[in-house]
């Protein structure tokens, strides 16, 4: 008897911790502008500033267009050169060594979309792990995974946005959103790694979301 009641708390609190991770994902959603707006969203345009290592500031643009088009540019000397891009059939990224753009053969291009829109039918499996503490925030500790590939993410516990996330090989901080339309954005971004040679913070002025980018944007 007591081993059949236990099997059934083991049953209960698995399905409370996943529909815990669902209503938590859902909240963030919703607190962020819901699901229609989401996928009303076909185009973004990040503006600012990305600052690697200690003094090397450049000002930085960042295009996507769906379903998967993207292009990130900085200006050195006042010209904005394209270090990184997806057209829809290549990927490309800057050889530093020969100070040029090429074909990068192992770049995989992303989802316009992020993890958290239509998850479930995406393949995922999400689990609550608790709540943790970011510096003085309270967050909501949430784990997707589909196959081998396992990413956590931490939610604000009051307003339900996404603070920080970690990836395979690298961590991301979210910070100072705003609202752009209908949606709330975060306007800082700061990427860490083991490596340290991606290491960045990108601080945001401007984002234009639905704009029409000209045809050759996404060229390379």
């Amino acid at each position: 008897m007591k081993k059949i009641l236990l099997i059934f708390v083991l049953i209960f609190s698995q399905n409370i911790f996943a529909q815990t991770a669902k209503e938590i994902i859902d909240k963030n959603i919703e607190l962020s502008g819901g699901l229609t707006q989401w996928k009303l969203l076909n185009s973004v345009l990040l503006q600012g500033k990305v600052i690697l290592g200690v003094k090397d500031e450049y000002p930085i643009k960042i295009y996507q267009s769906r379903p998967n088009l993207t292009k990130t540019a900085i200006t050195i000397g006042g010209k904005e050169t394209a270090i990184e891009g997806y057209d829809g059939n290549k990927g490309y990224a800057m050889n530093y060594a020969a100070n040029k753009l090429q074909e990068y053969k192992e770049y995989v291009a992303e989802s316009f979309d992020n993890d958290f829109i239509d998850w479930e039918n995406k393949g995922f499996e999400a689990k609550y792990l608790g709540k943790e503490k970011i510096g003085n925030i309270y967050c909501h500790k949430v784990e997707l995974t589909k196959n081998v590939n396992k990413n956590i993410y931490y939610f604000d516990t009051k307003n339900f946005m996404l603070l920080k996330e970690i990836k395979k090989d690298d961590t991301l901080m979210y910070s100072d959103y705003k609202k752009v339309g209908n949606l709330m954005m975060p306007f800082r971004i700061e990427s860490s790694s083991d490596k340290k040679d991606g290491d960045y913070v990108m601080i945001l002025n401007k984002v234009e979301i639905n704009k029409v980018f000209p045809a050759n944007t996404f060229k390379f």
